[in-house]
Protein backbone atom coordinates (compact mmCIF):
# COMPACT_ATOMS: atom_id res chain seq x y z
CA UNK A 1 0.00 0.00 0.00
CA UNK A 2 1.51 3.30 -1.04
CA UNK A 3 1.69 6.35 1.13
CA UNK A 4 2.19 9.35 -0.83
CA UNK A 5 4.49 11.63 0.73
CA UNK A 6 2.19 15.08 1.55
CA UNK A 7 3.99 16.73 3.78
CA UNK A 8 5.74 20.21 3.20
CA UNK A 9 9.27 20.58 3.75
CA UNK A 10 11.31 23.64 3.80
CA UNK A 11 14.40 20.94 2.97
CA UNK A 12 15.21 20.77 -0.84
CA UNK A 13 14.19 17.43 -2.35
CA UNK A 14 17.05 14.62 -2.35
CA UNK A 15 16.77 12.70 -5.59
CA UNK A 16 18.10 9.21 -5.85
CA UNK A 17 19.36 7.41 -9.18
CA UNK A 18 18.19 3.38 -9.79
CA UNK A 19 21.17 2.59 -8.37
CA UNK A 20 21.65 4.58 -4.84
CA UNK A 21 17.48 3.52 -4.62
CA UNK A 22 18.55 -0.38 -5.06
CA UNK A 23 21.49 -0.18 -2.59
CA UNK A 24 18.67 1.99 0.07
CA UNK A 25 16.03 -0.34 -0.46
CA UNK A 26 18.14 -3.43 0.23
CA UNK A 27 19.24 -2.30 3.37
CA UNK A 28 16.12 -0.48 4.18
CA UNK A 29 13.50 -1.70 7.23
CA UNK A 30 10.56 -0.03 5.16
CA UNK A 31 9.74 -0.62 1.85
CA UNK A 32 9.78 2.11 -0.77
CA UNK A 33 8.63 2.63 -4.44
CA UNK A 34 10.91 4.34 -6.71
CA UNK A 35 9.70 6.87 -9.80
CA UNK A 36 11.98 9.57 -11.18
CA UNK A 37 14.34 10.40 -8.61
CA UNK A 38 12.29 9.94 -5.59
CA UNK A 39 10.69 7.16 -2.89
CA UNK A 40 7.49 6.92 -1.66
CA UNK A 41 7.24 4.95 1.30
CA UNK A 42 4.83 2.25 1.84
CA UNK A 43 2.25 2.06 4.82
CA UNK A 44 1.35 -1.20 6.71
CA UNK A 45 -1.83 -2.80 5.13
CA UNK A 46 -5.10 -3.24 6.87
CA UNK A 47 -6.36 -7.32 7.61
CA UNK A 48 -8.83 -7.48 4.94
CA UNK A 49 -5.93 -6.52 2.32
CA UNK A 50 -3.54 -9.23 4.12
CA UNK A 51 -6.39 -11.98 3.81
CA UNK A 52 -7.12 -10.93 0.30
CA UNK A 53 -3.54 -10.91 -1.05
CA UNK A 54 -2.90 -14.68 0.93
CA UNK A 55 -5.86 -16.06 -0.43
CA UNK A 56 -5.01 -15.13 -3.84
CA UNK A 57 -1.12 -15.88 -3.66
CA UNK A 58 -2.48 -19.49 -2.18
CA UNK A 59 -4.77 -20.16 -4.72
CA UNK A 60 -2.42 -19.48 -7.89
CA UNK A 61 0.64 -21.09 -6.11
CA UNK A 62 -1.90 -24.55 -5.66
CA UNK A 63 -2.58 -24.28 -9.00
CA UNK A 64 0.58 -23.24 -10.98
CA UNK A 65 2.33 -26.28 -9.50
CA UNK A 66 3.73 -28.46 -12.56
CA UNK A 67 3.66 -25.60 -14.58
CA UNK A 68 6.22 -22.86 -15.58
CA UNK A 69 5.07 -20.05 -13.92
CA UNK A 70 5.94 -19.27 -10.29
CA UNK A 71 3.76 -16.96 -7.94
CA UNK A 72 5.31 -13.77 -5.76
CA UNK A 73 3.65 -12.18 -2.82
CA UNK A 74 4.10 -8.33 -2.12
CA UNK A 75 7.87 -8.02 -1.15
CA UNK A 76 8.71 -8.99 -4.99
CA UNK A 77 9.88 -5.81 -6.58
CA UNK A 78 8.87 -5.40 -9.61
CA UNK A 79 10.69 -2.61 -12.10
CA UNK A 80 8.67 -0.96 -15.09
CA UNK A 81 11.22 -0.68 -17.48
CA UNK A 82 10.39 2.22 -19.91
CA UNK A 83 9.25 4.15 -17.08
CA UNK A 84 11.56 3.63 -14.50
CA UNK A 85 8.74 2.80 -12.05
CA UNK A 86 9.87 0.62 -9.21
CA UNK A 87 6.93 -1.03 -7.48
CA UNK A 88 6.04 -4.03 -5.23
CA UNK A 89 2.29 -5.50 -6.68
CA UNK A 90 0.61 -7.66 -4.35
CA UNK A 91 0.28 -10.44 -6.30
CA UNK A 92 2.72 -11.61 -9.02
CA UNK A 93 3.10 -14.66 -11.23
CA UNK A 94 6.01 -14.29 -14.03
CA UNK A 95 6.01 -17.44 -16.78
CA UNK A 96 9.09 -18.86 -18.63
CA UNK A 97 12.30 -18.18 -17.18
CA UNK A 98 12.04 -15.04 -15.08
CA UNK A 99 13.75 -11.89 -15.65
CA UNK A 100 15.75 -10.21 -13.05
CA UNK A 101 17.53 -6.77 -13.28
CA UNK A 102 20.95 -8.13 -11.69
CA UNK A 103 22.44 -10.65 -9.58
CA UNK A 104 20.32 -9.89 -6.79
CA UNK A 105 17.08 -11.57 -7.83
CA UNK A 106 14.87 -9.35 -6.32
CA UNK A 107 13.50 -6.86 -8.71
CA UNK A 108 11.53 -8.57 -11.54
CA UNK A 109 11.17 -7.57 -15.18
CA UNK A 110 8.55 -9.82 -16.65
CA UNK A 111 5.54 -10.31 -15.04
CA UNK A 112 2.82 -12.11 -16.73
CA UNK A 113 0.15 -11.13 -14.42
CA UNK A 114 -0.27 -8.80 -11.31
CA UNK A 115 -2.65 -8.31 -9.01
CA UNK A 116 -3.43 -4.73 -6.74
CA UNK A 117 -5.43 -4.87 -3.80
CA UNK A 118 -7.91 -1.67 -3.50
CA UNK A 119 -7.39 0.59 -0.50
CA UNK A 120 -8.91 4.26 -0.24
CA UNK A 121 -5.92 5.75 -0.30
CA UNK A 122 -4.49 4.10 -3.04
CA UNK A 123 -7.62 3.06 -5.82
CA UNK A 124 -7.29 6.25 -7.93
CA UNK A 125 -3.61 5.31 -8.21
CA UNK A 126 -4.07 1.55 -8.85
CA UNK A 127 -6.44 2.51 -11.24
CA UNK A 128 -5.02 5.68 -13.31
CA UNK A 129 -1.39 6.27 -13.43
CA UNK A 130 0.16 2.75 -11.78
CA UNK A 131 -1.85 1.27 -14.76
CA UNK A 132 -0.82 3.32 -17.46
CA UNK A 133 2.64 2.54 -16.00
CA UNK A 134 2.43 -1.23 -15.86
CA UNK A 135 1.10 -1.15 -19.66
CA UNK A 136 4.61 -0.97 -21.01
CA UNK A 137 5.63 -4.08 -19.54
CA UNK A 138 5.47 -6.41 -22.59
CA UNK A 139 5.03 -9.66 -21.06
CA UNK A 140 2.16 -8.26 -18.90
CA UNK A 141 -1.11 -9.81 -20.00
CA UNK A 142 -3.40 -9.48 -16.68
CA UNK A 143 -3.80 -6.77 -14.11
CA UNK A 144 -6.46 -7.55 -11.44
CA UNK A 145 -8.00 -5.01 -9.19
CA UNK A 146 -9.68 -6.43 -6.03
CA UNK A 147 -11.73 -4.25 -3.75
CA UNK A 148 -11.33 -4.88 0.15
CA UNK A 149 -14.78 -3.04 1.20
CA UNK A 150 -16.69 -4.72 -0.66
CA UNK A 151 -17.24 -8.32 -3.40
CA UNK A 152 -16.07 -6.57 -6.40
CA UNK A 153 -12.95 -7.20 -9.26
CA UNK A 154 -12.22 -5.77 -12.03
CA UNK A 155 -9.74 -7.47 -14.65
CA UNK A 156 -8.18 -6.18 -17.29
CA UNK A 157 -6.64 -8.29 -20.38
CA UNK A 158 -4.61 -7.26 -23.13
CA UNK A 159 -5.96 -7.92 -26.69
CA UNK A 160 -3.79 -9.00 -29.43
CA UNK A 161 -4.33 -5.00 -30.65
CA UNK A 162 -2.46 -3.68 -27.43
CA UNK A 163 -6.08 -2.55 -26.10
CA UNK A 164 -7.19 -3.66 -22.73
CA UNK A 165 -10.42 -5.59 -21.94
CA UNK A 166 -12.12 -4.84 -18.42
CA UNK A 167 -14.61 -7.27 -17.08
CA UNK A 168 -16.10 -6.87 -14.19
CA UNK A 169 -17.11 -9.44 -11.04
CA UNK A 170 -19.43 -8.89 -7.92
CA UNK A 171 -21.03 -12.70 -6.95
CA UNK A 172 -19.32 -15.30 -4.85
CA UNK A 173 -20.02 -17.62 -7.67
CA UNK A 174 -18.67 -15.75 -10.27
CA UNK A 175 -15.15 -17.73 -11.57
CA UNK A 176 -12.37 -15.50 -12.57
CA UNK A 177 -10.94 -17.25 -15.62
CA UNK A 178 -6.87 -15.96 -15.59
CA UNK A 179 -6.09 -17.05 -19.28
CA UNK A 180 -2.31 -15.94 -19.17
CA UNK A 181 -1.70 -18.34 -16.27
CA UNK A 182 -4.11 -20.50 -16.93
CA UNK A 183 -5.55 -20.24 -13.54
CA UNK A 184 -9.31 -19.60 -12.28
CA UNK A 185 -10.49 -17.99 -9.04
CA UNK A 186 -13.91 -17.92 -7.67
CA UNK A 187 -14.91 -14.44 -5.47
CA UNK A 188 -15.88 -16.82 -2.89
CA UNK A 189 -12.27 -18.35 -2.35
CA UNK A 190 -11.29 -14.60 -3.21
CA UNK A 191 -13.33 -13.23 -0.23
CA UNK A 192 -12.89 -15.67 2.19
CA UNK A 193 -12.22 -14.60 5.54
CA UNK A 194 -12.46 -11.21 4.61
CA UNK A 195 -15.14 -9.03 6.50
CA UNK A 196 -16.80 -6.69 3.81
CA UNK A 197 -18.14 -3.28 5.32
Amino acid sequence: MLEWWSAVSTQPKTFLTPEEYLELERKAEIKSEYYRGETFAMSGASREHNTLGVNLVSSLHQQLRGKPCEAYKSDMRVKVSPTGLYTYPDVIVVCGEPRFEDAAVDTLLNPAFIAEVLSPSTEAYDRGRKFEQYQAVASLQEYLLVAQDRMHVDLFTRQPDGTWLLRGFTRAEDTIELASIECRVTLGELYEKVELS
